[in-house]
């Protein structure tokens, strides 16, 4: 019946205007982190800290970060973390090696109308700190451990995730690259909230 179409065809613009003004009101999840404060009422300190290092593994499993900290000879690319391409390998010392470093291709700064990413010290994280394939209980301890982080105390590794602006690539990637949630700002304050919470891992 024409009366009960339209009705119907009412019914669904007012939904779909009610999502979009939801979806401008309620920014995507994914693109927010939360704040150390959130985590007030969260339990005893103990499970506080395993939430609060739950919410910094949303930056750290992010495929701008784990892209760089493959378990390979070989970073990943992509949203979908897929293998790099051209095909490289890591090099000594995770530059590349004779013929194709880093910067043979990735410049000082984005190129966004090649979707090229670009810092001026491009290049792997070191294979004893990759994070590919590992659960975030396994990250967590991981970075907590000179052993395995590169000999770094906890305010060394504060400042590394908070100032180190190759970290900080993360959320500035060039055109059609999702950049991870939040800001450096805020993810140095989980980071720091998370220290003074104990440090605590996940399982």
């Amino acid at each position: 019946m024409p009366g009960a179409t339209h009705h119907r065809s009412a019914i669904g613009l007012a939904v779909s205007l009610a999502l979009v003004a939801f979806a401008f009101s309620h920014p995507a999840m994914s693109d927010q982190l939360k704040a150390p404060e959130d985590f007030a009422g969260s339990g005893d300190q103990v499970a506080r800290s395993i939430d609060v290092f739950r919410e910094i593994g949303r930056v750290l499993q992010h495929p701008r970060c784990v892209n760089c900290h493959p378990r390979g000879d070989s970073p990943l690319q992509g949203d979908d973390m897929r293998k790099h391409e051209p095909p490289v390998r890591r090099g000594e010392a995770n530059i590349g090696v004779v013929g194709m470093r880093c910067t043979t291709c990735h410049q000082a700064k984005n190129i966004d109308h090649a979707n090229l990413p670009g810092h001026p010290k491009w290049h792997l994280a070191p294979v004893e700190m990759a994070w590919e394939g590992k659960s975030l209980g396994e990250i967590c301890r991981q970075i907590s451990d000179p052993a395995r982080n590169g000999g770094l105390s906890m305010d060394a590794l504060l400042k590394h995730m908070a100032e180190d602006d190759l970290v900080g690539w993360g959320w500035k990637p060039d055109a059609g690259r999702m950049p991870v949630p939040g800001s450096q700002e805020q993810f140095g304050k989980l980071f720091a909230y998370w220290i003074k919470t104990g440090a605590h891992c996940p399982g």
